[in-house]
Parts: structure tokens; C-alpha cells; sequence
């Protein structure tokens, strides 16, 4: 005789005791999770009760039950969540505060002034398969945005795919359209740089980024990843530059280009003792090269500088030293002269004085090319200027150094340089000897500077410099007390057949205050004249000027007083005890 079993009584004994697991589970919980744990094991208890009664179409009914309820929870929260974005959230909120992997840092100047900063803008698109009249809200958009092109509008209304109409709109400009409430025209964010100085100021040294917010000039490039790292930090990035002097620099640049005519123009201040940049400008300021740093020029006489001062650096040659100009200056059938001819044996410092070709290439001759080579080289004059700017282009030098070649680089011929190059070689002769690579960065580059001439090399370069500007070619480069030195340079370009007089390069470099200890805060002024339409065109004429006036609007700014010196009174005098000091000579 065999038994039989109802299936449910074979089940039941193995579905009480998961049944009893969960209910001492749920006694575990804690309050806030064993209302959800109590309320599973009710609904399995209902499964249990419904197959113990051979009812299974109960079962199915719970399981419906328990499905539609869940699907009735997730749709009442995401119903709840909709109605509050719309009506509650205010809009795009949940993004201020959030740098986007394109955000970029505040750019400011040493002083905490705004350069550049990124803002929110909009992007308008238009779905014509969304929009309810087409005529409706042709006319309403034209309305809220007139400057719109028409033409524009009308194709994406009448188009037959959704199409941006419009980008860089302001939040404003976007709200005017959003409260029209059209169907079918939507905004998507971006970030966009924007740069609040009037005018353009200093477009060539900050540079520009492009749609997609990278780097493609000047600072925004030469400190991409540093900008974005410090954006995505919410820390501002301080460059070397005071908008205070920029704006000196330039309007002083300008004047010059319009007294002189001239076709293009450079102006740059530094700090000799840091290398940091504080100043630089690039004339024509629509242009899109930064003359600073690309522009290659033959500076002429103020390579005479570094001509001397390897002079007085190898033992080659003193003040005293007496060099024959009194007649041309013959290498092979080269003739070298004096523009301003004094055809008589001169010193060293007479030589520089008077700026003398003949001089200058006697002595670089005399020294050889192995010392030549040598010191441009420690000067920076042989390769790119080292400031993080990319524009930085490296010079143009010759291949050979023969003779020939050697006189002429002794007065700034055969070599075609940046101004930024030059600028760096004359803070080293002017700060105890040291060659410091220029920075934009506010505190400079941070890196160890190199001993390139001996202090008293600096010391003695120093005093000829203030000499040439109170009694050689740099006279109109003098501001009353503030003992600026300095050289001017000046170069007929190469027209393709010959060095054309009427097509020439002006500069004047200049140092202030020339005096003091070799660690003194000092700093270098460059102005250069590029094809100065107006005569003489010589950097004593057309440079020297615009020097010695930004030293005038500076001083403050950095902290130099006017003071007495060998030289002149502070009042712009000449000093009387020199006068009573030549007279017992």
C-alpha cells in the first residue's frame, strides 16, 4: 500500500525555516531597516500561506501586487523629482561651484589686479521639429535679440535638423529667450575667457585660448597646465607684471611710434635682480606677434655693452686703455668707420662714449673669437631668450667668426637677436654679474642664476653706463635724480642688396638707479624704434626719450627715489663738487 503525500506537505517544513531565519533577522535590525525587513517576510509568509491552501492563483496575486506597488514607488519619486527641478530648482543650479575639466585660473597681475578669467556663457539651439509656429517664434527671438542674424534664424526654424544659432550668449541675453517659454529652442553651458583690460592691454603678453579653453598664446599657453590646475583649485595665478608700469610702457610706446612715425616698436622693463618681467610691449598692438620675444633685430651700438665688458672682464683691456681711431680701421679690404668721427687715439671709455665702430672692433679683434663666442654665449645672445613664453624665437648668428665678422658683432652687426635677449644680457652686467633667466612668473623663475662677469666687471659697466647718459649719446634718456645709465644702439637693416641708412633700427637700453650696492632693487628699460620714418633716426633720437620718460612714471611705482649722485643733483643739476673735483685735475 502506498502513501500519498499533498505536495504542499512537502514543502512546508523547508520554507518555515528561511521564514523563521528572516523573522530572527529582522529582530536583529535596527528600527529604521526592520519595518522593511518585517514587511519582505509578510509578503513571503502570504506566498507560504497561498501554496499551504492550494490556492496559487493568490500567489500570483500577491506577486502582482508586490511588482505593481514597486513600480508605483520608483515612479512617484521620479515624478516628485521632475516637479521640483521644475518648478523648485533654480536654474542650472548644481553646477555653480563645479570646475569643468576646461575651467581655467584667474589671471592676475603681482598686485591681485584681473588679467583674464573665465566666465559662464550659453549656446542657443533651434529644433524646428519642436516648435509650435515657426512665424511665432521667428518674430519673438528677433525681438529679444535683434543683433541675430536673420538669415541664420530662418534657416534653423525652417531647417530640418536641430542646429546652434547662437554662442557666447551672456546669462541675460539666455533668459531673455528662455521666458519666451518657445518649444524647440534649448541652451547648452560653456565656459569662456574673457579679458577686461580696455583696449587690448597687454593682448601680446597675456595671449588668448581657444573654444575648447586651451592655451594657443603668450602666458594662457606657457602656463597652460598650471592655470588649469590651479582653476580646478579655485586658486587665482599671479604674473610678474604691474598693470600700473604696463600701462606706462605702452602708452609711452605708443607716444614714440607717433613722434617717430615708425613702423613697429618694442618697450620692456624688468627687474634686473629677479628677471622678473614687469612690463612688456609690442607695437603695433593689433598685431599678432609679440616683437619682444620674436622679432629679430641687429641692434647696432648697444653690443658695444658687452664688446667692453668682456674687455674689462678678461684683463684684455681698462678705462685707460688707449685705442687708435684717428683713421678708418682696415680688416682685408674692409673699411670700418666712426659715425661720429673723432679721428683721434681715444680710451676705452671715450671709446664707448662716442660710440665708437673702430674701437670696439680693434678690441674684439685683439681678443679672438674663442673669447668672443665665449661671452655672448655666458650673455645669452646665442640661443632663445630662456622666459617661459613659447613665442621666445632663438637668435640668428653667424657660422663663421673671422675677423671680419668679429668687428662687426663688436658693434651689433652679424648677429640678429630678440629684444628679450638683450634686455637679460644688460641685467647681467648691471646686478653683480649674473645672468638671471626673465620670468612672467611673480617672484621670477626660481632657478639659481649663473656668474657670468665679475662683479667689478658690473660695477665698472654701471658707472660707464651712467656716464654715457650724463656725457655720450644717451643724454636725452636722463630723468632729474633717478641716475639712469645706459647705451643706445643704433642699425641700418639689410634691404637685400645693403644696410639702407633710410631703413633703420633705434633702441636705447637703460638702467636705473645705476648707483648703489650690486644687490640694490635695479631695473632695465629696452625701447626699440623699428624704421623710424623721421630724422636723425639714431636710438639717441628716436629710443633714448621714451626711456628716460618711463623711468620718470615708474619711480614711484617701484620704490626709487630721486637722490643726488657723482654726476647731477636730484633736481637735475649738475653736481658742483665734480666740477670742483675736474678742476684740480
Amino acid at each position: 500500500m502506498s502513501v500519498q503525500h499533498h505536495p504542499s506537505s512537502m514543502r512546508r517544513p523547508s520554507a518555515r525555516r528561511p521564514l523563521k531565519d528572516l523573522e530572527s533577522r529582522a529582530r536583529r535590525l535596527s528600527p529604521s531597516w526592520r519595518w522593511l525587513a518585517e514587511a519582505v517576510w509578510w509578503i513571503e509568509h502570504g506566498f507560504e500561506r497561498a501554496r499551504a491552501d492550494a490556492r496559487p492563483e493568490e500567489d500570483s496575486r500577491v506577486r502582482i501586487f508586490l511588482v505593481m506597488a514597486v513600480f508605483g514607488v520608483v515612479f512617484s519619486g521620479l515624478a516628485l523629482r521632475a516637479g521640483y527641478a521644475a518648478l523648485l530648482q533654480p536654474v542650472d543650479a548644481g553646477y555653480a561651484g563645479v570646475a569643468s575639466d576646461r575651467s581655467r585660473a584667474d589671471l592676475t597681475d603681482r598686485n591681485g589686479r584681473l588679467l583674464a578669467t573665465d566666465v559662464i556663457f550659453y549656446a542657443m539651439f533651434i529644433d524646428p521639429s519642436q516648435v509650435w509656429d515657426r512665424d511665432v517664434a521667428f518674430r519673438e527671438i528677433r525681438r529679444a535679440m535683434p543683433e541675430l542674424d536673420a538669415d541664420r534664424l530662418k534657416g534653423a526654424l525652417w531647417g530640418d535638423r536641430q542646429v546652434i544659432v547662437a554662442s557666447g550668449l551672456t546669462p541675460q541675453e539666455r533668459a531673455k529667450v528662455h521666458d519666451l517659454g518657445l518649444g524647440g529652442v534649448t541652451f547648452s553651458m560653456e565656459d569662456g575667457r574673457v579679458y577686461p583690460l580696455e583696449g587690448g592691454q597687454a593682448r601680446h603678453l597675456i595671449g588668448a585660448t581657444d573654444t575648447g579653453g586651451q592655451g594657443i598664446s603668450g602666458v594662457e599657453l606657457a602656463f597652460d597646465k598650471e592655470l588649469r590646475a590651479d582653476g580646478a583649485a579655485g586658486e587665482p595665478f599671479a604674473l610678474s607684471i604691474d598693470l600700473r608700469i604696463q600701462g606706462v610702457v605702452e602708452s609711452e610706446l605708443a607716444t614714440a611710434m607717433a613722434e617717430t612715425q615708425a613702423k613697429a616698436g618694442v618697450a620692456i622693463v624688468t627687474n634686473v635682480q629677479t628677471g622678473e618681467v614687469l612690463a612688456m610691449a609690442s607695437w603695433p598692438d593689433s598685431g599678432s606677434r609679440n616683437l619682444a620675444t620674436s622679432g629679430h633685430y641687429e641692434m647696432g651700438s648697444v653690443f658695444k655693452s658687452f664688446t667692453v665688458a668682456a674687455g674689462l672682464d678678461t684683463g684684455a683691456a681698462d678705462m685707460a686703455t688707449l685705442f687708435d681711431a684717428s683713421e678708418p680701421f682696415m680688416i682685408g679690404n674692409r673699411r670700418i668707420t666712426d659715425f661720429h668721427a673723432q679721428n683721434r687715439v681715444m680710451t676705452l671709455e671715450e671709446v664707448y662714449l662716442h660710440s665708437s665702430n673702430i674701437g670696439t672692433s680693434r678690441l674684439a679683434v685683439q681678443m679672438g673669437p674663442d673669447v668672443m663666442k665665449d661671452y655672448f654665449g655666458r650673455l645669452g645672445l646665442l640661443e632663445r631668450a630662456p622666459i617661459e613664453l613659447v613665442e621666445s624665437a632663438a637668435p640668428r648668428v653667424p657660422r663663421d667668426w673671422s675677423p671680419s665678422t668679429l668687428a662687426s658683432l663688436s658693434f651689433g652687426y652679424g648677429i640678429m637677436v630678440t629684444p628679450v635677449q638683450v634686455i637679460t644680457a644688460v641685467g647681467a652686467l648691471s646686478n653683480g654679474g649674473r645672468y638671471v633667466p626673465l620670468s612672467l612668473r611673480k617672484g621670477g623663475a626660481g632657478v639659481d642664476p649663473k656668474q657670468v662677469v665679475s662683479p667689478q666687471t658690473s660695477v665698472n659697466m654701471l658707472d660707464l653706463m651712467r656716464r654715457n647718459v650724463v656725457r655720450g649719446s644717451g643724454g636725452r634718456a636722463n630723468a632729474a635724480g633717478l641716475r639712469v645709465g645706459g647705451k643706445t644702439g643704433s642699425a641700418n637693416k639689410w634691404t637685400g642688396s645693403r644696410y639702407d641708412p633710410a631703413v633703420a633700427v633705434g633702441t636705447f637700453i637703460g638702467v636705473f638707479p645705476s648707483d648703489g650696492p650690486l644687490d640694490a632693487p635695479r631695473y632695465a628699460i629696452l625701447v626699440l624704434v623699428d624704421e623710424p620714418g623721421s630724422y636723425p633716426r639714431t636710438g639717441g633720437f628716436v629710443a633714448a626719450p621714451a626711456v628716460g620718460r618711463i623711468a620718470e612714471r615708474i619711480a614711484p611705482f617701484v620704490g626709487v627715489k630721486r637722490a643726488d649722485d657723482a654726476w647731477q643733483l636730484a633736481d637735475g643739476r649738475p653736481n658742483p663738487t665734480l666740477k670742483d673735483m675736474e678742476a684740480s685735475l
